[in-house]
């Protein structure tokens, strides 16, 4: 049974998340999208977790698995799930990283939260910023429920990453040390897509994994991962596929669902501030300068790729998993029929049809046939879908926390009035 995973979501409780992230509008968002299960998010912040406890249950006995209680079926299922920030000096420097844990059930969390909470201060957000070397962290988790996982999220990212060029390490040996094997994934994050991950052979062990990052509903599911599950579906099936390494068969990674990683915020190399950006190979002649200020620039995810890397681009390891690119639908919406915000109300009524004569947002960017889309919306939305799906996009690449560009029309093709879209 194919089942299509978004891992790594926000809660309300997190800096700068929308409000509109409860549970209840998490499962109809998912469901409009097509995910089939999805992250909690922020199970440590105590107010959320107190909503995790009280308005879902789990899919069967022992399943690990959640649905809201509300919900009609459970084809929307929650997986428990957070993102920690540590921030601690090793024997070389400061480090800032994210990671991203899964919980094996609502016991697990009780345990570790009751744990943390004595040390931390877990009610300050719902990412909590945790004093605690990442190996420490690792630990912790084992030692109350060896079935939780942990693993980098948005691994390359300069300020918060394993990776990153900011704060983060050269090895994951250096970031983890001795828990280094019980590391079996890692996130790719939105600056960063299978090929550029696929030259650096290290990685070759662990599972690949996309997932949203959302912070709001509409961005759930801009990045998702397809596994293969046998029913009943529980989460020791999604442990054992993360853990193994799995690709295809009765269970496994099938594919990954990526955003176009030149729109992420760190994806080249620049200085926000002066309006500076550039490629690797420029930041090098310019000595990592900000030619305009002199400052130092924010090195983005290509760079570390580049440097990091052990691999030509173009490598493709023999087990790694297919990909495909997507552009939100209401996105394309808004571009084709030239409105600028994704969330005016005329974009919308339009999503909404699509959603409802063809059932899921990601059947229609990815699987449907377009013939039958002829008559059922304008042409520049089939025109743009088509684009999408072929790459011929005209795209100008994020830089130092600025999202990049990714548009369908040109200014020479576009139907109408250029209009720039609303991230």
């Amino acid at each position: 049974m194919k089942q299509v995973l978004d891992l790594h979501i926000h809660s309300p409780y997190s800096r700068a998340c929308s409000p509109q992230l409860t549970l209840t509008n998490i499962d109809k968002t998912c469901r409009e999208k097509g995910i089939d299960i999805i992250a909690t998010g922020d199970f440590t912040y105590p107010a959320w977790f107190k909503a995790i406890s009280e308005q879902l249950e789990e899919t069967f006995a022992g399943s690990g698995l959640y649905k809201l209680k509300t919900a009609p079926d459970d084809k929307i299922k929650f997986i428990l799930s957070t993102e920690v920030a540590l921030i601690y000096k090793d024997e070389v420097r400061a480090r800032r990283i994210h990671l991203v844990i899964h919980a094996p059930s609502i016991e697990a969390v009780a345990k570790l939260n009751e744990r943390l909470g004595a040390r931390y201060n877990i009610k300050s957000d719902g990412r909590p910023i945790l004093g605690i070397k990442a190996p420490e962290l690792v630990r912790l988790l084992l030692d109350i429920d060896e079935h939780f996982l942990v693993y980098p999220a948005h691994i390359w990212t300069p300020w918060f990453s394993v990776f990153g060029s900011k704060s983060g390490f050269n090895t994951l040996e250096e970031c983890f040390k001795e828990e280094t094997e019980n590391i079996y994934a890692y996130e790719t994050g939105l600056s960063s897509d299978p090929e550029m991950n696929w030259r650096l052979s290290a990685l070759d062990k662990l599972t690949l994994l996309s997932s949203s990052d959302a912070h709001s509903p509409a961005n759930i599911g801009r990045e998702a991962t397809v596994m293969e599950l046998e029913a009943p579906i529980n989460y020791n099936q999604i442990y054992e596929v993360i853990k193994n390494h799995k690709r295809g068969g009765k269970s496994g990674i099938v594919s990954t669902i990526e955003f176009y990683p030149e729109e992420g915020m760190y994806h080249i190399d620049g200085h926000r501030d002066c309006h500076f950006s550039c490629l690797p190979e420029e930041s090098k002649k310019l000595n990592n300068l900000c030619p305009v200020c002199k400052k130092p620039l924010v090195i983005g995810v290509l760079n570390r790729v580049v440097e990091l890397a052990d691999r030509p681009l173009g490598f493709k390891p023999e087990t790694a998993a297919s990909f495909k690119k997507i552009i939100e639908l209401d996105k394309i919406i808004a571009e084709a029929l030239n409105i600028k915000s994704r969330s005016s109300k005329q974009v919308q009524a339009e999503y909404q049809r699509l959603i409802v004569k063809f059932g899921s947002e990601l059947f229609i960017l990815l699987d449907c046939d377009l013939e039958k889309l002829k008559d059922n919306t304008d042409w520049r939305i089939i025109e743009g879908i088509r684009r999408m799906r072929s790459g011929e996009l005209v795209i100008n690449p994020g830089f130092d926390g600025q999202y990049g560009g990714i548009n369908i029309f040109s200014e020479s093709d576009k139907p109408g009035v250029s209009a720039k879209l609303e991230l």
